[in-house]
């Protein structure tokens, strides 16, 4: 969704709205620039990656297949907002699981744009969030196919390579989520 096809436009700013705030249909301000593959804006009128829309309720299967997919492309941004979705949609018991899958996706972002500290700090958090709700009850360590020991194993060696002063390449780095 556009939120500045019905908005007045300030020509001198390149297709920024007037007034200096993109607000969607029902007046909440959302950014419309558009945004590289890691989630970076660019300046209004340029070409961007879509966007994932927001607030799609997926079957869980859904998520990790389409977050696995994003991830592969090296879209690690827009694999946080499908983890964010089921984690906004979610049942109750399992907004932790996508909580800490949805910082994962974002560590790898950081990562890929180069902060270190960001990047590492939120890897190993995701790691912390899925291994505790993992470990929290018997028979959760591998929800919907999802593999989370590997998964943590994983952003916790990606977080050492990064203050190691490795450059990261999303796509190259991108995590296995089913085995």
């Amino acid at each position: 969704m556009d939120s500045r096809a019905d908005s007045p436009v300030d020509d001198a700013a390149s297709d920024r709205p007037v007034g200096g705030r993109d607000r969607d249909e029902e007046g909440r301000a959302r950014n419309a620039r558009p945004r590289d593959g890691l989630g970076r804006p660019l300046p209004y009128g340029a070409d961007g990656v879509a966007r994932q829309p927001e607030g799609v309720v997926r079957a869980p299967g859904e998520t990790v297949a389409e977050a696995q997919r994003l991830l592969d492309d090296g879209k690690p941004f827009h694999a946080h907002e499908v983890f964010e979705d089921a984690w906004k949609s979610g049942p109750a018991e399992e907004r932790e699981l996508w909580r800490g899958m949805a910082q994962l996706a974002v560590g790898l972002t950081h990562a890929a744009r180069g902060n270190v500290t960001g990047g590492a700090r939120l890897l190993r958090r995701g790691a912390g969030a899925v291994t505790e709700w993992g470990a929290s009850d018997a028979g959760r360590e591998r929800p919907y196919g999802m593999d989370l020991g590997s998964v943590a194993a994983w952003a916790r060696e990606l977080a050492g390579e990064v203050e190691g002063g490795a450059a990261v390449d999303a796509a190259a780095r991108a995590p296995r989520l089913r085995g």
